[in-house]
Order: structure tokens, then C-alpha cells, then sequence
């Protein structure tokens, strides 16, 4: 609701700007061509996300996303050890992990929902140690392939839209580990 609060403000605040300093043609002209501006990156990056999200839904069929999850459980385990007794659980878990890693935050978020209601059972409505470590994981992800971005840097016209990855590695590796570090710091602060 903040949200619709502050670009309200910002939409009315242009217009007023516009009217006071005579420049409200170009106001309008700024709103329409960003208006088509913002249509054509969506258009371009939902081609992107449709051949990931395939490519996510073969990995699935074919077993490989099952394979991927049977090489987080050892790493989820011991990050999340209660979630990771319930086997719903630990495969949404594991199947978030794997689209984060491949850059799929669209693909990511209903697996995220899904662990996160089966890790808020019995909650009491109260987010738990582990609820709140699954949102560092979720949010601080490693991502070996940025397609989200590499997909929006496509669509604005660079001819290599991944040489980006080793500052994306760096960045999200230090993100994940200073995140998972203030999680457990948290969390032991909170039982004193």
C-alpha cells in the first residue's frame, strides 16, 4: 500500500512540476513513451522467462531437478534442520534453491511459498529461526545464471548480456554469507 502511496506522489508531483514550469507536453510525452518502453521489455523478457521456465520444466520431467535437490539436502539439512525432515518440504526447498541458482526469481517464488507454508505449520502465526533463515536463502541467492537480468540487459541492447556473471558470483556469494551469518547471529541473539 506504501507503494501506490509513493508513486501516486510521484505522478502528481510530476504533473504539478509540469504545469508550474510550462512543460507539461513533455510530461505526458515522458509517460507515453514510458509507458511503450515498459511494454517492450516486458514483451522481451517474458520470451526469456517462457524458454527458462521450459528448461525448468524439462529439468523436472526428466529427473535432473530431482538430482539437483538430492545435492542441496546435505547443505539444507544443516541449514534448516527441521524443515528438512518433511520431504514436501525439503523438495520445495531444494526446487527453489535450483531456480534461484539459475537466475529464475519468477520460477523461484511459488517453490519459496510453498516451503514457507509448509514450514509455517504450527508457527502460531510467529515466524520461526528457520522461516526467517528460508527468506535470507531465498532473497540472498547464489545465482550461476542471472537469465532475469541478462534477459533485461538483452532487451536494452547489449551485445553480451552475461558478461556480467563473475561480478554476479562475487556479489551473490558475499550476500548469501554475510545474509545466512546474520540469521544465525539473530536467531541467537533471540533465544537469550
Amino acid at each position: 500500500m506504501a507503494m501506490a502511496w509513493i508513486w501516486t506522489g510521484m505522478v502528481v508531483l510530476s504533473v504539478v512540476c509540469g504545469f508550474t514550469n510550462g512543460t507539461i507536453g513533455a510530461v505526458g510525452n515522458a509517460a507515453t513513451e514510458g509507458a511503450a518502453a515498459a511494454v517492450e521489455l516486458c514483451l522481451n523478457m517474458a520470451g526469456v522467462m517462457c524458454l527458462w521456465s521450459g528448461i525448468m520444466a524439462v529439468m523436472k520431467a526428466s529427473g535432473l531437478s530431482d538430482g539437483l535437490s538430492r545435492l542441496f539436502r546435505p547443505v539444507l539439512s544443516r541449514l534448516l534442520p527441521r524443515a528438512s525432515r518433511d520431504s514436501e518440504t525439503l523438495a520445495a526447498l531444494s526446487g527453489n534453491v535450483s531456480a534461484n541458482l539459475l537466475g529464475l526469481g519468477n520460477a523461484a517464488t511459488p517453490l519459496g511459498i510453498r516451503a514457507a507454508r509448509y514450514m509455517a505449520r504450527g508457527c502460531d502465526g510467529r515466524a520461526s529461526d528457520e522461516l526467517c533463515m528460508l527468506v535470507v536463502l531465498n532473497t540472498a541467492s547464489i545465482q550461476l545464471l542471472p537469465t532475469t537480468i541478462a534477459s533485461g540487459r538483452a532487451a536494452a541492447g547489449s551485445a553480451t548480456p552475461f558478461d556480467i556473471l563473475p561480478a554476479v558470483w562475487l556479489t551473490s556469494a558475499i550476500a548469501l554469507a554475510v545474509g545466512i551469518s546474520a540469521a544465525k547471529l539473530f536467531a541467537r541473539l533471540g533465544r537469550r
